[in-house]
């Protein structure tokens, strides 16, 4: 766990449950929404199938790359859940410190609400010295990207890093990232800097 992130966050410690039992999950996505939108951070409301479908497939691959494009190619993170937080850390980070390297961003998944209202809750904490909002909304896109897939190739390459990591292509996440659009967004505005 790195430092300034908080330990043991609880839906509880930043939302109102009780507040909220009456509601509609669509009043509950809006005051979900509202809350962040001021907020400098990643956040969603998961459609309950969508989160039992991620959720189904990280008990069996709970560790994945993500490519986050950068202004010269691209810096892969790696996801590994943890409950349901998703720690990502950058793999040189990894590669250089091993087990101490610490979490530069964490999504938060709270499924409290899932059977009765039909969502899951998310947020995320992020070590700002590494990323932004948008580069943290990127990784957080792409676990559905590759966790929520009906493509068989997609949710394959999660299946490959878990189980067969010697036959793993890098290069097939960049092209995947690039197929989808996610990052697209990213990458102009990081030419944009460089003019």
């Amino acid at each position: 766990m790195s430092k300034g992130f908080t330990k043991d966050k609880t839906l509880g410690s930043i939302f109102n449950i009780e507040m909220v039992k009456d509601k509609t999950a669509e009043e509950i996505k809006q005051i979900w929404q509202q809350y962040f939108a001021a907020k400098d951070t990643v956040y969603a409301v998961i459609p309950k199938e969508k989160f039992d479908l991620i959720w189904s497939r990280a008990q069996s691959c709970p560790t994945f790359l993500c490519a986050l494009p950068r202004r010269e190619g691209y810096e892969f993170f790696v996801g590994q859940w943890t409950g349901t937080e998703l720690h990502f850390t950058a793999l040189i980070n990894i590669q250089t410190r091993g087990d101490a390297a610490a979490s530069q961003l964490i999504l938060y998944h709270y499924p409290e609400l899932k059977e009765e209202k039909g969502i899951v809750l998310m947020t995320a904490e992020m070590d700002a010295t590494f990323l932004n909002v948008t580069e943290a909304q990127c990784i957080a896109n792409q676990v559905q990207l590759f966790y929520a897939t009906d493509r068989k190739e997609t949710y394959g390459l999660v299946e490959t890093f878990n189980f067969r990591p010697n036959e793993f292509k890098y290069m097939s996440v960049i092209a995947e990232l690039e197929q989808s659009g996610l990052g697209a967004e990213l990458k102009c505005t990081q030419n944009e800097d460089k003019t």
